[in-house]
């Protein structure tokens, strides 16, 4: 194997994970080819030192080159959002099997899935890597099937299954903030950074971290009310109402334990403010 392809890596999804993370991966050296589904975004990525590609995966077809798109790199990095909200009857895993029928006889090795952690129940309990998930909603259920989909192809692929996303301009505070009788406040939160994101992807890609369940959510884990009005007290916003009633499931937690120590990860943020 060349140098060049040891170097190069494709990114599915050039959106709001994927085109920082494209920019990090640069500053380590690798080259990067990346994906949009909006053909007016690739000179953007072009300008970013990325090489663009038009593609879109859909249930029973492909537009654009997946072949070109791989070419050259030997790790994939898929983050393509389900796109559930929008469409409820649109099938995930039928396009993740698209993706995968496009990739026979290229030379890609190692896949990296970014799923969530929305693949386990709301339950009063606390969720490892090692257990087995039980979905109770549609799109957890999809996931689950697209990582079952992603683990038994033939490569050496590993999941990566994130908590809810936080950024310098993603906070659900700015959303919850001054909002009035909302339920759910004993729950805890299962929250990762961008940075921290960032930082797990680049340790599996550099370290061969592969074959592999793996969780990204800051060990940190306060009851939404108690996080969200601190957040809103930084922010010199209004702080959030909850109804002051215990959630009777509970609310789970996330534990990425042996993820951290399969990484050898320290996370950045431990304590999920973007105002840091």
């Amino acid at each position: 194997m060349t140098n060049s392809t040891k170097k190069q890596i494709s990114i599915l999804g050039c959106g709001w994970l994927g085109m920082p993370l494209s920019k990090t991966l640069l500053g380590h050296g690798f080259s990067i080819k990346g994906s949009t589904t909006t053909a007016e975004k690739t000179p953007l990525l072009k300008q970013q030192g990325i090489s663009p590609y038009h593609i879109l995966i859909k249930e029973d077809r492909m537009e654009g080159s997946l072949k070109e798109f791989v070419e050259g790199s030997n790790i994939l990095i898929v983050d393509i959002p389900p796109g559930l909200r929008s469409n409820p009857s649109s099938n995930f895993p039928a396009r993740v099997k698209t993706l995968l029928e496009g990739l026979a006889n290229t030379k890609i090795q190692h896949i990296l899935f970014i799923s969530s952690t929305s693949v386990f129940p709301d339950l009063n309990t606390i969720f490892s890597e090692e257990d087995t998930p039980e979905p109770d909603s549609n799109s957890g259920k999809q996931l689950l099937e697209a990582e079952r989909l992603i683990l038994n192809d033939s490569r050496k692929n590993s999941v990566l299954r994130f908590g809810g996303l936080i950024g310098p301009d993603r906070h659900p505070i700015n959303f919850l903030s001054g909002k009035k009788d909302l339920s759910g406040g004993s729950k805890p939160i299962n929250l990762i950074h961008l940075d921290d994101c960032i930082g797990l992807i680049i340790q599996v890609v550099t370290e061969n971290i592969w074959s592999n369940i793996l969780h990204g959510v800051t060990p940190f884990h306060p009851s939404k009310s108690e996080y969200y009005v601190k957040e809103a007290q930084k922010r010199e916003l209004p702080p959030p109402g909850f109804k002051n009633e215990a959630d009777p499931k509970g609310g789970k937690i996330i534990s990425g334990k042996k993820t951290m120590q399969l990484l050898s990860y320290t996370y950045q943020h431990p304590e999920l403010s973007t105002m840091d």
